[in-house]
């Protein structure tokens, strides 16, 4: 009887470890098992499940359950709602020391660059009309309608009313910002991405995306330029006039992101209950094949990738930094 009980707890706790969202791994040998729970920028869907894909040629017995969602949002289910998490990746590799550090995190790797658009369809008022010289104008008349996502949950958000904040000077349209800032036809989502099925359906004509979004989903767009896009280092300067304030780690507490070149983020929580299984996730996307599908994806790649200190990275990993951020 006594041996019964003890085979039942045992079965018990098994099952419960599964439940809880990131199963402990099993190894033998060189093989992983169990469920690797991944919470990324919404922007990162498209090439992420791809990477997934591929890893689980290595892996199969790893089961992947990714989840998308605007950076902020994706990093506070970790810091705010205790959600289990094997790997984090943001849009915005500064949102991971600003909300993940010290307790949650201690350590990112930079990966991938990228650049804002503004993205339209066929159906769009004035699509034939449309360029990045007059792109401002069209958006300010009567029952145009533009979206863009909420800064407070998505990096896209508030890179958004950076974009805004430097047309006003590239363009020298003083009132500019506030002309668009919530006019009429200004439309917010939580993420950016959600933006994509209003302007495939018509009920939104333009869309302030990331360009990489915009070509993954066979969107016309506009390339803004480069003194506005938030993707040349060579403009960082320019770039660093643009604030915009977000929620902080608290209620009610606020802070101020500073306009810079558009750079991704990786990092594995401290309290991941896989690490084994997150770092060789991470590992595959840092690799030459990871890299290759996010460049198939329309981002950039940093090689090598960057970090902030090199010592606090798995040793697994520091094969591909040769220098610190």
């Amino acid at each position: 009887m006594r041996t019964r009980i003890i085979v039942f707890t045992l079965a018990l706790l098994l099952i419960l470890s599964q439940v809880a969202g990131c199963a402990e791994p099993a190894t033998t040998g060189e093989e992983l098992s169990g469920t690797l729970p991944i919470f990324h920028a919404g922007s990162l869907t498209i090439p992420f499940a791809q990477i997934s894909e591929d890893f689980n040629k290595l892996h199969p017995e790893v089961e992947i359950l990714a989840e998308g969602a605007g950076s902020a949002t994706t990093i506070r289910k970790v810091t705010e709602l205790d959600k289990e998490c094997g790997v984090i990746a943001s849009a915005d590799y500064l949102l991971i020391p600003e909300l993940m550090f010290t307790e949650y995190a201690d350590w990112y790797i930079i990966f991938a660059s990228n650049q804002m658009c503004l993205a339209y369809t066929d159906q769009s008022q004035f699509a034939d009309e449309i360029d990045g010289d007059n792109w401002y104008e069209i958006l300010q008349r009567e029952g145009i309608t533009y979206g863009r996502s909420d800064p407070d949950q998505d990096p896209c958000g508030y890179r958004t009313l950076m974009v805004w904040q430097l047309a006003e000077d590239h363009y020298n349209q003083s009132g500019l910002y506030d002309n668009l800032y919530e006019a009429e036809g200004d439309l917010m989502r939580p993420k950016s991405v959600e933006l994509i099925a209003l302007l495939e359906s018509g009920d939104l004509d333009y869309a302030f995306e990331y360009s990489s979004v915009a070509k993954q989903h066979n969107l016309k767009y506009i390339e803004l330029p480069a003194e506005i896009n938030l993707s040349d280092v060579d403009f960082e300067d320019f770039y660093a006039q643009a604030e915009v304030e977000i929620a902080g780690k608290e209620p009610g507490e606020k802070v101020v992101m500073i306009g810079k070149p558009i750079v991704y983020g990786v990092t594995i929580p401290k309290n991941s209950p896989c690490p084994e299984m997150a770092i060789a996730w991470v590992d595959f996307l840092l690799s030459e094949q990871g890299m290759d599908i996010i460049e198939a994806n329309y981002q950039t790649p940093i090689i090598p990738a960057k970090t902030n200190d090199a010592s606090k990275l798995p040793s697994e990993l520091k094969k591909y930094i040769t220098e610190s951020d």
